[in-house]
């Protein structure tokens, strides 16, 4: 069975869309599915690159046609828990953070539902430590002993690793995905990604 890597942050829209769909697109094309967290700010700062919001924020009509996009996928995906987040953009340090705990520990998979949950569809500023550590609790995990982890050395550490690695790989943004080497930039290039996969 075939991997394909995901490049994810919580803090990208178009990365919560993608994970909205990739349950499906897994059992379609019998694919499996690597979540690889990655800190977005971080990857912009390496990239020289910068948010949407800001790139296009003086292009006449860049901005409308993204919204456009964004409302086409969700109709056609049938998602019915989006909402935009109203403390956008989130600083999604800590979240991340916990999300290499998570991974190491092997409860990624909640931790991502949770992350998402709190970012896109009951949306709060999960870069405040105090709304992170409320919104973590109700979703059931031990805070406490999470909130320790996320300040040890070795994951910030694996944050950083991470990061890195996804940008000396050709990784610009989020959402991104590799393919064995081939390297696939945005929501949309699912498609593609079916494409080869079929063939």
């Amino acid at each position: 069975m075939e991997t394909l890597d995901f490049i994810f942050d919580f803090g990208s829209p178009n990365a919560y869309l993608v994970h909205k769909v990739l349950p499906e697109f897994k059992l379609v094309n019998r694919i499996k599915i690597n979540y690889i967290p990655c800190l977005l700010g971080g990857i912009f700062k390496q990239t020289n690159n910068r948010s949407p919001m800001e790139a296009f924020a003086n292009i006449l009509g860049k901005s409308d046609y993204e919204n456009l996009e964004l409302k086409r996928f969700i109709e056609k995906h049938k998602i019915n828990n989006y909402k935009p987040n109203p403390f956008f953009p989130v600083n999604t340090l800590i979240l991340m953070r916990g999300a290499i705990v998570a991974h190491r520990e092997d409860w990624l998979d909640n931790y991502i539902e949770a992350g998402f949950h709190h970012m896109w569809e009951d949306p709060k500023d999960m870069g405040d430590q105090e709304v992170y550590k409320n919104a973590m609790l109700s979703s059931g995990f031990n805070i406490s002993d999470l909130l320790t982890k996320i300040q040890a050395n070795e994951v910030k550490e694996q944050l950083i690793t991470n990061t890195k690695r996804a940008v000396e790989k050709g990784v610009f943004g989020v959402p991104t995905f590799f393919l064995g080497n081939q390297m696939f930039f945005g929501k949309e290039r699912l498609m593609q990604i079916e494409a080869i996969l079929s063939d």
